[in-house]
């Protein structure tokens, strides 16, 4: 889904798309990308676009559709923080596909089942 009031307010007060992308800290395509809908606009984000434009969040801030954001961005420290912020919605809510979540839940027992079997043959 297009950002379009983000897309409005931002040219409407002169700035480039490479300008929101230095406030938050990514590539212009990528930004592009968010504003276009393709890539999620994580909460974070949405605070500091808001701030820069000054103006109130809910003057930019546009629903987002439930998808899974993965964080490509090397983390050694071990750190999940930043991929699970990018699964939240704006109100701090898991935007997580039930489909999604049945697959997992599938994935771990299969899973499971293989270290049970593994285990087993071990002895």
């Amino acid at each position: 889904m297009e950002k379009e009031k983000l897309r409005r307010v931002r040219k409407q007060k002169g700035f480039t798309q490479q300008q929101i992308a230095d406030i938050i800290a990514t590539d212009v395509s990528n930004y592009s990308r968010k504003e276009g809908g393709s890539v999620k606009i994580i909460h974070d984000e949405w605070n500091k676009i808001a701030k820069f434009l000054e103006v109130p969040l809910e003057d930019i801030y546009e629903e987002e559709e439930a998808t899974i954001i993965i964080n490509n961005e090397n983390n050694s420290s071990g750190d999940n923080s930043g991929f699970y912020s990018g699964l939240k919605d704006i109100n701090n809510n898991y935007n997580i596909p039930n489909n999604v979540i049945d697959s997992l839940q599938n994935y771990i027992a299969m899973l499971e089942e293989e270290i049970k079997r593994l285990k087993e043959n071990q002895k």
